[in-house]
């Protein structure tokens, strides 16, 4: 696989990711936990990883469960402090937040790596924050920190950590078995905490208002979204990959205008556009096109 065609592939996955915030709102509407929520996607997609990729599955060896396993603790840490904390904010507030993992990753990539990221990242990360601001009206409506918007903080801490995570063990294990490992870990500990903390909640689910969007995010949130995802990174490095992933702000948006639930804005629009430019600053050797492009035509131009 080339790094063009796994940035490609995490773009996706940073649109399927966009689309969870609202099928999440939904099942949360129809008052089931996000543990159980949590729980069921990680069912739905350990099923199909092993329907798709049981013979790479059963195949595993103790160093992939080992590795795998710690793989799907972080995640489940994740999709737990993140739904949890969308019952407390606005889905705005959430997808901004998250995004700032991006800010955080090349300290993970410092730790587990040793090296520091190409001095344009940061460039990117501050147009792309920038973008974040506009884009979830924040910039113009402010931000209230309450304990949903404190729980996402937390979420984008531990995300950060798993995506340098994620490049440290790519390399060791293979993405089928990470893939069935982060949805099984899921399912398993989010049935242990819907079962003892959110137990009480458990009868006031509305399983027909909330079984359908929860099928989705098993599919394609989960399922499709972690096997693009475990697939592809290996071939990036960490801050890039994580710059592509937090396009998943825009994306959630886009899709929140598609269908109707807020306008196209101008904050939508100046908020776009930043974060593609920031994509574009990290995607692309700037200086070396300058150079390729401008300079050496103006030289040639000049001999003749």
């Amino acid at each position: 696989m080339t790094q063009a065609h796994a940035n490609r592939n995490l773009l996706l996955v940073a649109f399927m990711w966009g689309t969870s915030y609202t099928f999440i709102k939904m099942a949360i509407a129809g008052n089931m936990p996000p543990s159980v929520i949590n729980g069921l996607r990680g069912l739905i997609s350990a099923i199909l990883v092993y329907i798709f990729f049981h013979k790479v599955v059963n195949d595993m060896t103790l160093e992939e469960l080992e590795l795998g396993s710690i793989a799907g603790l972080l995640n489940f840490v994740v999709v737990q402090l993140q739904s949890t904390g969308l019952q407390f904010t606005t889905s705005s507030n959430s997808s901004f937040i998250t995004a700032t993992y991006v800010i955080f990753l090349p300290f993970f990539t410092w730790i587990f790596f040793g090296k520091t990221p190409p001095k344009k990242i940061y460039v990117s990360i501050v147009i792309c924050m920038i973008g974040m601001l506009f884009l979830t009206k924040i910039i113009t409506n402010g931000l209230e920190i309450h304990i949903g918007d404190t729980l996402t903080i937390l979420t984008a801490i531990v995300f950060a950590g798993q995506l340098a995570y994620y490049s440290f063990t790519m390399q060791k294990v293979r993405p089928q078995n990470i893939a069935f490992l982060l949805g099984a870990v899921q399912a398993v500990l989010a049935l242990i905490y819907s079962t003892t903390i959110d137990l009480q909640r458990l009868p006031q689910i509305n399983w027909q208002q909330s079984i359908i969007p929860v099928i989705i995010l098993g599919v394609v949130a989960t399922f499709a979204a972690q096997v693009l995802q475990v697939s592809s990174q290996k071939y990036i490095d960490t801050v890039t990959a994580g710059l592509i992933l937090m396009t998943e702000s825009l994306f959630a948006s886009i899709i929140s205008v598609i269908f109707g639930f807020e306008p196209m804005t101008k904050q939508l629009i100046i908020g776009g556009t930043l974060i593609i430019i920031s994509t574009l600053i990290a995607e692309f050797d700037i200086r070396g096109l300058i150079t390729r492009y401008i300079v050496t035509k103006k030289r040639v131009h000049f001999r003749k």
